[in-house]
């Protein structure tokens, strides 16, 4: 009844203001920068930022809720309300409307920076700009540990929706000289898949024997024979550190570089290493490699050259009902092939001045200084194996070590988890291309 007289007596306004309160929201959801405090701090909390709005939204409230009783009080008597009175509540409703603004951007920020799903920093940027981070880099004496998961490493975009800016504005420049980079390509070939388990259990076909053929009405019917292996696909761990001065800490574009010139690069030098070759003992995973089923001319064809062989190679998978879709060689080899002329001295496969598309009868070639010289990987893929992602790339930092406290230290640690099933060997052949005696 009140909300009603309310409406009447000021349009409406104050009544919606009142309403609207319980809807508003509050509590910490981001941190904002600030100008620094006489205290020293450096920045506002979200929860100090709500605190903040929720003051001076309360004392406008107050101030509504005193003119509303006034208001209340008169129209009960029948008294109009006075012109003064009215242009004060227009004024506390527009204060609280203020108020009410600057909530929303609160949540508006908070939804910019909040969302991970176009966020394209590197791994080292966004160890960098993690609160936890700045926390203990912060520290005088930074003491304790530190863990950020960094997850996927995309390209560079330090303006990237959910950037938090750069740490060390002046002189940012990194490594100047980078290490030369392998560029990664077999996982890529590989189905993905995650896990949160420490081992994979599946089961691999072994023996498919098919014995389907006409039958007379009446007959008994022939029994075909399918066997499956029980395998099992342990989750391993890659990992390395290294250490380095904690004045790294306070130095953001320095520190990013060695997360993602050194560490994440490592882990995926050995992780390519490991899914071709792996050897599936001790802490190794099984690499395609290892499990492959060994290439043997099919048919009593006879191979003379290197693209002889990738095409029966192809062949043999092919003929185990598994077409491949793809061909793993040494850069080395498809160099050689690519240099193979004719009689009369011309290229067989392309042309030299012109882009050279990187595939061998119809199929892509995928090229990694992780398979041997002289050596071929055939098949499909994306059928004969998967990989399962138990812990994406992850930096931990810490100075809990007695020597890197004397030292003035800090130890840096990168690893990741992973397991691989092989689910068919006959999809995938490998073998020598007979380039080398």
């Amino acid at each position: 009844m009140q909300g009603h007289k309310l409406a009447v007596v000021c349009g409406g306004s104050i009544a919606f203001a009142i309403a609207s309160m319980a809807a508003l929201p509050f509590g910490p959801r981001i941190v904002f920068d600030a100008p620094d405090r006489p205290n020293g701090g450096g920045s506002k909390t979200a929860a100090e930022l709500a605190a903040e709005f929720k003051r001076d939204f309360d004392t406008k409230h107050d101030k509504v809720k005193e003119i509303a009783e006034k208001a209340l009080a008169e129209a009960e008597k029948g008294t109009p309300l006075a012109t003064t009175a009215k242009e004060l509540a227009d004024q506390a409703i527009k204060g609280m409307n203020d108020a009410k603004a600057r909530l929303d951007e609160l949540d508006q920020k908070m939804a910019h920076r909040g969302g991970d799903d176009n966020d394209h920093r590197t791994a080292g940027e966004r160890f960098v700009e993690n609160d936890d981070f700045k926390a203990f880099a912060g520290q005088t004496r930074p003491r304790g540990r530190v863990l950020v998961e960094v997850k996927d490493i995309t390209s560079l975009t330090t303006d990237a929706p959910g950037s938090a800016g750069a740490l060390v504005p002046v002189d940012r420049r990194g490594v100047q000289v980078e290490l030369p980079q392998r560029r990664m390509t077999v996982r890529a070939l590989l189905m993905p898949g995650q896990t949160s388990s420490n081992t994979i259990e599946y089961e691999q076909e072994k023996l498919f024997t098919n014995n389907a053929a006409p039958v007379a009405e009446g007959a008994a019917k022939p029994q075909s024979e399918l066997q499956f292996e029980d395998k099992v696909a342990t989750v391993r761990t890659i990992a390395h550190w290294m250490r380095t001065s904690v004045q790294i800490l306070a130095d953001a574009p320095g520190l990013r570089s060695i997360i993602d010139q050194r560490l994440r690069y490592g882990l995926s030098y050995v992780e390519e290493n490991q899914l071709l070759n792996g050897s599936g003992t001790g802490q190794n995973l099984l690499g395609l490699v290892t499990a492959a089923t060994a290439y043997a001319a099919p048919g009593g064809l006879a191979a003379t050259t290197q693209l002889d062989t990738v095409r029966l190679m192809i062949l043999q998978a092919a003929l185990a009902e598994y077409p491949p879709n793809g061909i793993v060689m040494n850069p080395i080899d498809m160099a050689a092939i690519e240099m193979e002329k004719d009689d009369t001295g011309r290229y067989i496969i392309g042309n030299p001045q012109g882009t050279i598309q990187k595939t061998l009868w119809g199929l892509p070639v995928v090229e990694t200084q992780a398979m041997g010289v002289d050596k071929a990987l055939v098949g499909a893929f994306n059928l004969a194996a998967q990989i399962f992602d138990r812990q994406d790339a992850t930096i931990d930092v810490s100075t809990e070590d007695q020597d890197n406290f004397i030292k003035n230290k800090v130890t840096i640690r990168a690893e990741e988890r992973l397991a691989m099933a092989i689910y068919r060997p006959q999809a995938i052949v490998y073998g020598d291309l007979g380039r080398v005696a």
